[in-house]
């Protein structure tokens, strides 16, 4: 008889544990609250192509991510482009993403610009970060990159990104970010829903049952094994569960956790996303696809001209503008209404390109997560939990527990293809 397994969360992980899982034999039921698959790179349409709700790209090292595209036939619309990323700093953009484009950024003086070279060269080729644990990336970066070029190019972009938690993110987190990334960006032709809506559809024709627009309610292990799950107001039943929520989140939900169990994992600051896109019917930005905003006084930490990075013709012309932010869940942006948000972000633009005017934009939309962005701390690896928990069959599988990343479609993809093989090696 097939095992009966339940995955809460229609995201990346989830969706390509079920796949897995039901090429495997089980009786799979996906429980996703959001009405589409993909969770935070799901995305939404904007003329034949679909567009996230928060920018997504791969980099060539999120292997895991580039062989399931190929593995589901979408390898054909996968690209590598190069686009450009820049930072806006006293009030001039400046193209910053590549040892040359370090070498020649003359805001910095020539000895400070080698010396950053160098301290980045370092964390490119330093293979692990078991060395680097312990500190964090204000102090260190400080030290051996010096304070003018730590407080002009880094420090503003941890405080727009951590805020009042910027000085205590982990060192190992800010290697991760030099190590991994490559210049060339990987995209799928027409957006990443193209790859969750085929998870989908290869799930269903295994005979899972996904059920999209519900939400969890409670989970309670039940006494001769096996959990029991409320979605809305059904129960259901299930050999076993695996919860790729928030782990925050899935304490909250889950009954019967002993006190140790919820002090140790139910720890730390997470961020909510607020993102709002912009269609404009002209550009924004020249060339470059992705600015950091160093300096201050912005509403937004980073725009980002997705159409700078993929054709005009996939979107019927329009060009699309990204403004983002990680802000604490209780910010006042995260209730404030469209009208209230454009008032306050548009007149930025102005100062970014003169020539804007509001009559350019065309069409807005804006998006917000909750627990989008961890705030990783040195001591944050010690409050991870494993996949299994205090209640027997049931597993838990998200981001937070792919330190030291923090988040992106292919640690969670690469992590749904570890917990597949071990929970199929255990049948």
């Amino acid at each position: 008889m097939a095992r009966r397994t339940g995955i809460l969360g229609g995201g990346a992980l989830g969706l390509t544990l079920a796949y897995r899982l039901a090429a495997a034999g089980d009786q799979v039921t996906v429980v996703e609250r959001e009405p589409e698959p993909g969770g935070l790179a799901a995305g939404f349409r904007v003329g034949p192509s679909w567009l996230e709700k928060f920018y997504h790209h791969l980099f060539r090292s999120d292997r895991a991510a580039t062989a399931l595209i190929e593995e589901v036939g979408l390898g054909h619309r996968l690209v590598w482009p190069r686009p450009v990323t820049s930072t806006l700093y006293n009030g001039r953009i400046r193209q910053f993403d590549s040892p040359l484009s370090l070498l020649r950024y003359r805001p910095l003086p020539l000895p400070d610009r080698l010396r950053m070279a160098a301290v980045l060269a370092y964390l490119k080729l330093e293979k692990s970060h078991t060395r680097l644990e312990g500190k964090t990336a204000d102090q260190w970066l400080r030290t051996w990159m010096g304070a003018r070029g730590y407080q002009m190019q880094w420090e503003p972009l941890l405080k727009s990104k951590f805020h009042d938690h910027y000085s205590s993110v982990a060192l190992p987190w800010f290697w991760s970010r030099v190590h991994l990334r490559s210049s060339q960006l990987g995209y799928i032709r027409g957006g990443f829903q193209n790859l969750y809506n085929r998870l989908a559809e290869l799930v269903g024709e295994r005979g899972g049952d996904l059920r999209f627009g519900q939400s969890v309610t409670g989970i309670a292990g039940l006494p001769g094994g096996g959990v029991r799950v409320c979605v809305d107001n059904t129960e259901m039943s299930f050999d076993r569960v695996v919860s790729t929520l928030p782990t925050r989140l899935t304490i909250a939900l889950t009954q019967g956790l002993p006190d140790d169990y919820r002090a140790r994992h139910d720890w730390g600051q997470a961020l909510g996303a607020h993102c709002v896109i912009l269609e404009l019917h002209r550009r924004l930005l020249d060339t470059t696809y992705w600015l950091n905003i160093n300096d201050p006084g912005y509403p937004f930490l980073a725009l980002v001209e997705h159409t700078n990075y993929m054709p005009l013709e996939d979107y019927d012309g329009r060009y699309l503008i990204y403004l983002g932010n990680y802000l604490p869940m209780d910010h006042p942006l995260f209730r404030q209404g469209k009208d209230e948000v454009l008032a306050a972000f548009l007149p930025h633009l102005r100062r970014i390109n003169p020539n804007f005017r509001e009559e350019w934009v065309t069409g807005a939309h804006i998006f917000a997560a909750p627990y989008a962005q961890p705030v990783v701390t040195p001591e944050y690896r010690e409050h991870i939990p494993p996949h299994t928990t205090p209640i027997r069959d049931l597993y838990l599988a998200n981001m937070f527990q792919v330190y030291p990343q923090d988040r992106g479609q292919n640690y969670s993809i690469a992590m749904a293809e570890r917990l597949a093989r071990r929970l199929t090696a255990k049948e």
